[in-house]
């Protein structure tokens, strides 16, 4: 079998987003019935408007750094950061001052129930494996103040 190789980045993305979005160019990299992953985009001012979606998402920055929200939470994001976005919970991701790109890795349907050892928490006795709806938070990300330049209000 031959090796199959994608290109993606620039010079092979188009406009992207949902309805409101501005800024923002992407690239399908696969797409299938497991899932989709895509490269995206955003220029400076670039944001993808806040929508929901059926499908577990990772939104993980590959460059730049910007701003994401999950539900009510917003936090800035920067390169070697990745952000889930459950399922029905309405998400949305923007920069200021900085460009940034992200490789998204959509799954076909809502969270798995599976529990793999060591990745997931254990379950107590008598409760369900399928979180509720929405249930998590973006994790704390202790600030580095020599990579972090607040003249700009971005990540460095």
């Amino acid at each position: 079998m031959p090796i199959e190789i994608r290109r993606f980045g620039v010079g092979y993305r188009r406009p992207d987003g949902p309805e409101g979005t501005r800024g923002l160019t992407g690239s399908l990299i696969h797409s299938d019935g497991r899932g989709l992953v895509s490269e995206l985009a955003f220029a400076r001012g670039g944001a993808i408007a806040p929508h929901s979606n059926p499908n577990t998402t990772w939104f993980c920055v590959i460059e730049g750094g910007g701003w994401v929200a999950v539900g009510d939470e917003r936090r800035r994001i920067a390169a070697g950061e990745a952000v889930l976005w459950p399922a029905g919970v309405i998400h949305a991701a923007w920069t200021d001052q900085i460009e940034m790109r992200a490789i998204v890795v959509e799954f076909a349907g809502a969270d798995d129930v599976a529990v793999l050892e060591g990745a997931a928490r254990r379950l107590k006795a008598g409760q369900s494996g399928r979180p509720a709806r929405g249930e998590g938070r973006l994790a704390d990300r202790p600030v580095d103040p020599a990579r972090h330049d607040r003249s700009t209000g971005e990540p460095a």
